[in-house]
């Protein structure tokens, strides 16, 4: 019986998909199922439109994975493979302190819960790589009958490339500003408090700093409320 807060992830490849709710309604009534009954919160939803081939761009992810920290809530995910198909990627997401959870296995739990899980990625990033190996190999043998393929699909770190990646970064920060609000509100409600004073009651705490790196600082609690206040 679920218990605690938590925050769900749901990911669909296409933008289609994102549209017509195909995959999306499926995933969210897979979380709904697994927290019915017991004590238990959803805080927030976030719907990601990526390929599952695709673990450097998930912005949506980032957010989700900034408020967990934020509220110290658990991450609701369908399937493993809604997550992530890299093995190595999700090692990256179990290390990054969140507690995961997927409905369609048990919770895991300890280093053996983990090692299971490991273990079923790295079945799932070979086939997704046997895949990969059988569609170029297709493209090849189409290639080389002449026949043309894809076309101009933009160079890598334009102009356009880099403002995104800023926009995402800034998007990932003000999520994590929204969720630090209520914490920020509780440690200092009249909003008078020294700088170093509230940046050394949310150390102590464990608070992520709005970006997820470094320690909280004077500076990085006056950006933390200029951004509040934007």
């Amino acid at each position: 019986m679920a218990q605690g807060r938590f925050i769900s992830y749901l990911r669909v490849s296409t933008a289609g998909q994102g549209r017509s709710g195909l995959g999306v309604e499926a995933q969210r009534l897979a979380v709904e199922t697994y927290l019915n009954g017991g004590k238990w919160t959803l805080i927030k939803e976030f719907v990601e439109i990526e390929s599952g081939k695709r673990s450097d761009n998930r912005p949506e992810l980032a957010k989700a994975l900034a408020l967990c920290k934020a509220h110290r809530a658990a991450l609701v995910v369908a399937k493993v493979d809604r997550l992530a198909r890299s093995q190595g990627f999700l090692s990256r997401i179990l290390e990054a302190g969140v507690d995961v959870r997927f409905c369609d296995l048990p919770q895991i739990e300890g280093p053996t819960g983990r090692f299971l899980l490991q273990s079923m990625m790295s079945v799932a990033e070979l086939e997704a790589g046997m895949i990969s190996a059988r569609t170029k190999a297709a493209l090849a043998a189409s290639k080389a009958r002449g026949k043309k393929l894809g076309g101009f699909r933009g160079r890598a770190g334009t102009a356009a490339d880099l403002a995104k990646a800023r926009a995402a970064r800034s998007s990932a920060a003000d999520a994590q500003a929204d969720a630090l609000a209520p914490i920020l509100a509780r440690i200092d409600p009249a909003g008078a408090g020294s700088l170093r004073t509230v940046a050394a009651l949310l150390a102590a705490e464990g608070v992520p700093t709005p970006s997820g790196r470094g320690e909280w600082t004077a500076k990085a609690v006056s950006r933390l409320r200029e951004r509040l206040q934007a």
